[in-house]
């Protein structure tokens, strides 16, 4: 399913993957692939994971690939979407030779690379992409059993980014503005600033055990007060098992907009 909104197309893709699509056709993804949800080869551990199907993608159409952390780096999937002339975006601790598992070099990567810290403003065309810290809470619930936090602070960002809408959107401001703001916060809890933000469309974690979990990231909705909500990084296994339709009728129950991507 292709979810419309003020002017722009998303679509969630499995695991942590999100294709939006701005309104002068401008592709943007956001932490495509791994688990197999690129290539067909996904398998639910539960028969009633509400996710999206697995399928062998490989469109070739994405303008900027946007990478948070080593958890979402997926050398594969990003040859899968990225364009001719793609530019990908990769958080600057990403590091392959550390990740468990095969990854391939960001060096290698057919396209031009940009790294980018944790707290920075890129053009890129028309797309404005700002990164935002993204981390677990030492003393809160999502660490392990030694006590460290899944993702630490500096292990990763969210990226906010800023689209050109589509002709005759109401934009961000109900006013005829033609600028639309998405905002995937990456692997991390509800931290400090996030509901400071200006977001159009939210499309936060809700899994829970190494992200926000559903309660959580619904206080951060009503916070946030974006104008609509497209959950992601849930059920693609066990420890991301949750219940979305619960978590859409909390968000609504508040006065926020939700919508679910799922098959």
């Amino acid at each position: 399913m292709t979810v419309r909104h003020d002017g722009i197309t998303a679509e969630w893709l499995g695991y942590a993957g999100l294709r939006l699509e701005a309104g002068d056709g401008t592709v943007v993804y956001l932490d495509p692939g791994r688990y197999g949800t690129l290539t067909g080869e996904w398998e639910p551990d539960s028969p009633d994971a509400a996710h999206p199907e697995p399928r062998d993608y490989r469109p070739e159409d994405g303008d900027l690939v946007l990478v948070t952390h080593d958890h979402h780096y997926d050398s594969d999937a990003i040859r899968r979407v990225a364009g001719e002339d793609a530019t990908a975006v990769v958080y600057e601790a990403v590091y392959p030779p550390e990740i468990d598992r095969e990854g391939g070099r960001v060096d290698d990567l057919p396209c031009e690379v940009v790294r980018v810290g944790e707290a920075e403003d890129r053009l890129f065309g028309d797309v404005i992409v700002r990164t935002v810290p993204a981390y677990n809470e030492p003393d809160g619930p999502h660490t392990g059993p030694d006590g460290e936090p899944f993702h630490p602070e500096g292990f990763g960002v969210g990226y906010h980014v800023t689209l050109p809408a589509g002709a005759g959107s109401s934009g961000e401001d109900g006013g005829g503005d033609d600028r639309v703001t998405a905002f995937w916060p990456g692997d991390t809890d509800a931290l400090p600033g996030h509901a400071e933000l200006d977001v159009s469309l939210f499309c936060p974690p809700i899994g829970g055990s190494f992200t926000m979990d559903r309660r959580e990231a619904a206080d951060l909705a009503e916070a946030m007060d974006p104008d609509l909500v497209l959950p992601v990084h849930y059920d693609t296994f066990g420890a991301l098992e949750t219940d979305s339709g619960a978590f859409a009728a909390d968000v609504a129950g508040r006065g926020v907009p939700v919508v679910l991507d799922e098959d």
